[in-house]
């Protein structure tokens, strides 16, 4: 059972991870945070140690939003290969999903904090390699069971898949048009079953 500390870290993330995703670091004031929560500045880094460090961990529990629906799609499914369509079915939504609430937050951080906060940067980083990871890992458990071609270089495709899922996003967005992540899903598709699929 969480204690109350906890449940107000909790509403205090819910609260101001959207503006933090929208609105970028350096442009979200305390006055933003503090009409969110309808909390004071003491209550509120009372809880986190600064602005930072309640900058990070929004970002944390944004990617948890987004991810956690892919997670649910990827377990219902065995085989890798099944695993691998099933994550362009979730991108081709992904716009939708993600419009409302600001935007991809990979990509909103890491282009609002490149250059100007390191150690959010860095977090951005570490979940992006670790969603690259994933995708290799996927793989070599393909081939390992037969189900993808002997030979393919898991960590080059793992690369360039989530390369095209990250560009398709960027563009999308750019443009207001998530017809930029449909056509890439449906390419993605095309090389999972040309390069991947024995």
């Amino acid at each position: 059972m969480k204690s109350k500390s906890e449940h107000t870290k909790q509403f205090i993330l819910d609260s101001v991870s959207p503006i933090f995703n929208k609105k970028g670091y350096a442009a979200t004031s305390l006055s933003d945070l503090t009409n969110a929560t309808k909390l004071t500045k003491g209550a509120i880094y009372g809880n986190f140690e600064n602005k930072e460090d309640l900058a990070i961990k929004a970002f944390r529990h944004n990617v948890k939003r987004v991810l956690q629906p892919l997670t649910e799609k990827l377990n219902i499914h065995s085989g890798a290969i099944n695993k691998l369509f099933a994550l362009t079915n979730y991108y081709r939504e992904y716009y939708d999903f993600v419009n409302d609430y600001g935007g991809c937050p990979i990509l909103n951080i890491a282009s609002d904090t490149n250059n100007l906060n390191e150690k959010l940067f860095e977090s951005v980083k570490q979940v992006a390699k670790k969603l690259e990871e994933s995708l290799e890992e996927l793989i070599q458990v393909g081939i390992s069971e037969n189900e993808i071609k002997k030979g393919v270089n898991a960590k080059m495709i793992s690369k360039n898949i989530y390369s095209m899922i990250e560009g398709s996003i960027f563009m999308a967005f750019m443009h207001k048009d998530k017809v930029y992540i449909s056509e890439m899903m449906n390419h993605i598709d095309e090389v999972i079953k040309k390069e991947l699929l024995k």
